[in-house]
């Protein structure tokens, strides 16, 4: 599971709570909304808590344990604040870079789900039709029909493909080794199904490399090239990129990324990690994009700017299943819903890279929005850090 996705979990647990161009339509409301001549309050009515936000990234450098760097984009219809802090890079103690780049990695997954979801509203895909119709021979026989829709919310039953293991040590290891999808989805459907299709939910990144897979097919372009044509040109997000395949550098300004790794003598060293073939990732995490882009995409996919109104809606519809965990499904397509304090409901995604930690979201009425991207020393580590709980709790207070 995705480190950002466990962080502003842990939040809701720790406090005890649960091609073509854009589209030009308003954003579908909300399923349970009340009809009503008079506009529905703002969910979050308040200004940004400056103090608090300014607050939850002070003191980030070199020897902060929990990150080297942080930038932040608190926006919405109730105002704004933006912040940065820490060093670009430890070596030199240059300070942060406001337009800096970064991995935002699983964040893509929203950018895939989106460029599916106007795949389906020009009726060139259908979002109950299965997986196999377009992709004959991906799935071996011995699985059941899997549908666009469960390979977009999760609940597809597909197993992960094989990596070179859990630990940091083999992943930096194998840092700049080329992966192929189509080599990666066989990996993963050898070891057949881990459930039936559409009977649980399981976040993992197997069923994003298939839409990716499939969002190739459907336009006849690679991956990366669709999104760019579908999303990142007509949005002018002119930092954000894909590095491809072979590429390991991150274009342009961008702060390095850092692994805290223990020595022998009780010591920790930080190890670079800025250098990195994410093709493993492709349209489950590949993307290099600033704070300032991710909020221009934000704002623009709530507002029903990108996927039009009916399809939007599949962003905001969690299926009523349990993960595998046991608990009630809370993941969407390219989304996931979290009850924070003050009985918001926030909908976001957030990303996990060594190095990278990023999060985008905000209400559905964009009366809050977040963004942001903190470099933490352990970005993958399964505990959550605290200052990315700081940030959440500090922009979404009522």
């Amino acid at each position: 599971m995705n480190v950002r996705t466990r962080t502003l979990i842990a939040v809701t647990v720790a406090l005890g709570i649960a091609s073509g161009p854009l589209v030009a339509q308003a954003s579908a409301a909300p399923r349970s909304a009340v009809t009503s001549a008079a506009p529905a309050a703002p969910v979050v009515a308040s200004t940004p808590d400056a103090t608090a936000l300014a607050e939850a990234i002070a003191g980030l450098g070199a020897g902060n344990k929990d990150a080297t760097a942080a930038l932040v984009r608190v926006g919405g219809t109730s105002g704004s604040w933006q912040g940065g802090s820490g060093v670009s890079d430890v070596r030199t103690g240059h300070p942060a870079i406001t337009e800096a780049r970064f991995r935002v990695g699983s964040v893509t997954k929203t950018f895939t789900a989106a460029v599916v979801l106007q795949l389906v509203a020009e009726g060139r895909v259908g979002l109950d039709q299965p997986v196999q119709r377009y992709l004959p021979g991906l799935l071996p026989g011995t699985f059941r029909p899997v549908t666009v829709r469960q390979l977009l919310d999760y609940t597809s039953g597909l197993r992960p493909a094989d990596g070179p293991g859990d630990a940091f040590a083999d992943a930096y290891a194998h840092r700049f080794d080329i992966a192929d999808p189509h080599a990666m989805i066989a990996n993963a459907v050898a070891k057949g199904p881990a459930f039936d299709p559409g009977t649980k939910q399981e976040y993992l990144n197997i069923g994003y490399t298939v839409l990716g897979v499939l969002i190739e097919k459907l336009t006849g372009t690679p991956y990366a090239k669709a999104v760019e044509a579908r999303i990142i040109k007509p949005l002018g997000l002119r930092d954000t990129s894909f590095p491809g395949p072979v590429r390991v550098r991150i274009p342009g300004p961008h702060h390095h990324g850092y692994q805290a790794v223990p020595g022998a003598d009780g010591s920790t060293e930080l190890v670079d990690v800025s250098d990195w073939n994410s093709s493993r990732e492709f349209a489950a995490g590949d993307l290099i994009s600033t704070t300032a882009d991710l909020e221009r995409f934000t704002v623009a996919l709530f507002s029903g700017r990108i996927v039009p109104k009916a399809q939007l809606e599949e962003m905001f519809t969690v299926p009523a299943v349990k993960g595998v965990d046991g608990k009630d499904a809370d993941m969407s397509a390219g989304l996931r819903r979290f009850l924070l304090p003050g009985g918001v409901v926030a909908w976001g995604k957030t990303g996990g890279r060594y190095g990278y930690n990023t999060a985008i979201g905000g209400t559905r009425d964009l009366s809050r929005t977040l963004v942001y991207s903190v470099n933490s020393t352990d970005a993958k580590g399964l505990e959550a850090n605290p200052i990315t709980q700081k940030l959440v709790l500090a922009a979404f207070k009522k």
